[in-house]
């Protein structure tokens, strides 16, 4: 046995089911699970790992629910840089025709990279193409040596241009290997146990790139092996212009007619969702991966986010793809969502001061979506708060620092609303990932070398040979 004390933290933000945040607090774990969370005093005097947090704000490992770890070899590609999500797809499809398992291997180390020092523990990553031999075990190949938890997306795409598809024929794939592989990948890898650092998903790319029939056995394989289900989901009007044209069905109709909802679904961005569609999501248990920054860049439109919380619909946070966003960053995402929830209360219509004008999303609520809504959204209770039962997931950063100068009335709300830091520690399950705003398991400047290189390579094959 393995035992880990975390002491003399400034402020342990918790999360817990009383939202406690403990001044000079901190927590002891036996092999890698929180046995007891409270201030320094009341803990055990000692442990086979002993971790002074003086000075820093703790809090739990924040979990992205929507990623496209291959994007981050397309970030600011010119030609992409100001269009629409059609168009956007459309000019880096080509591109990302060129993927070799390689360049999965890299990007995902880089995502994850970037992720764990921004305070994230666990992310959810939607790899949907695979061309010259790529395969979703390279992505868990590269997670392992980072050592974040991760749920892999076994995403896909069977409906090219030729089928009435967006994507290019070349980026498809068959039906039946896309089921056979996420069979495979299934039987394979997914661990469903508590503590888990590995489950597979299984995630078709979008209603324009995928028939009906890929989704509804998409939904029956999921729920035979008991595996979570995602796809990207009314994330533009155009999007809603296609389902009408194309099934006769808004795109949330058209999922509930695929057999697409419960609480083991999660839907992408979710931006263009009526009032009553709201309610569905919360009556069924489905979750939203609200993508801010993401959806800002691409100007899909502002999430109803507000409404989804109100209604009791789970919510977490996603980067989305760092060719969308161009970032991996979860604090800036936490901030995002806030702020721009406070843009759409402000275009709302009702005056701010009105007794019943929209809430403000707080900074605490938006940190909760990155921690207890994202793991609400994966279907994982043992993750998302500091309390005893749970993984010992957490971050720190050292409150005396530039950004935070003058904040430190209300360390919480800094967090969020000050400019998004580095963390200074990450721990997985007590596993020390990042320490001294270093990480520990790769060495990020061999990785960025390399990860450069590739990109060129992808973008301007020309000029990389």
């Amino acid at each position: 046995m393995t035992t880990l004390l975390v002491k003399n933290a400034s402020l342990l933000v918790t999360m817990d089911d009383q939202r406690r945040e403990i001044v000079d607090g901190g927590f002891f774990a036996r092999n890698g699970i929180l046995e007891q969370v409270g201030p320094t005093h009341q803990l055990p005097p000692t442990a086979d790992h002993v971790l002074d947090l003086s000075g820093c704000i703790v809090f739990p490992g924040l979990i992205n629910t929507h990623h496209h770890f291959y994007q981050t070899l397309t970030r600011a590609v010119p030609a992409a840089q100001d269009a629409n999500l059609f168009n956007w797809l459309k000019t880096l499809y080509p591109i990302w025709a060129r993927l070799t398992p390689e360049d999965i291997f890299i990007s995902t180390q880089t995502a994850l990279a970037e992720l764990a020092l921004s305070g994230c523990t666990t992310a959810s990553d939607h790899l949907y193409l695979f061309p010259n031999g790529c395969r979703l075990d390279d992505e868990i190949a590269a997670a392992r040596e980072v050592g974040l938890r991760l749920h892999a997306s076994r995403g896909s795409m069977s409906l090219g241009e030729s089928q009435g598809g967006l994507p290019p024929d070349r980026v498809v794939d068959r039906e039946e290997h896309i089921l056979a592989d996420s069979q495979r990948l299934i039987e394979q890898y997914h661990d469903p146990n508590p503590g888990s650092m590995l489950q597979i998903v299984l995630a078709p790319c979008s209603p324009f790139s995928v028939s009906g029939e890929l989704m509804r056995q998409s939904a029956a394989l999921a729920r035979a092996y008991g595996v979570h289900l995602h796809t990207h989901l009314a994330e533009t009007q155009d999007e809603e212009v296609f389902c009408e044209e194309h099934f006769g069905l808004r795109p949330v109709a058209y999922m509930e007619s695929l057999g697409w909802m419960g609480r083991d679904v999660w839907f992408a961005h979710a931006v263009y969702a009526s009032p009553a569609e709201v309610q569905k999501f919360a009556l069924t248990g489905c979750g939203v991966a609200h993508c801010p920054t993401s959806n800002m860049r691409l100007a899909s439109g502002i999430a109803p986010v507000t409404a989804y919380l109100k209604a009791g619909v789970h919510v977490g946070l996603g980067v989305d793809g760092s060719a969308s966003n161009d970032g991996s960053h979860m604090l800036a995402e936490a901030r995002q969502a806030m702020l721009l929830q406070r843009l759409a209360a402000s275009l709302s219509g009702a005056s701010l001061s009105a007794t019943d004008a929209p809430p403000l999303l707080t900074a605490r609520q938006a940190l909760e979506l990155a921690t207890r809504g994202g793991a609400a959204v994966l279907g994982r209770p043992d993750l998302g708060s500091l309390q005893a039962g749970k993984c010992a997931d957490f971050a720190a950063i050292r409150l005396e620092r530039l950004a935070y100068a003058g904040g430190l009335h209300d360390p919480v709300a800094a967090l969020v609303f000050c400019a998004p830091q580095q963390v200074d520690y990450l721990a997985v399950g007590g596993r020390l990932i990042v320490a001294d705003a270093q990480l520990l398991t790769v060495d990020v400047p061999r990785l960025i070398e390399r990860h450069n290189a590739a990109a060129r390579r992808l973008v301007s094959p020309e000029q990389a040979g």
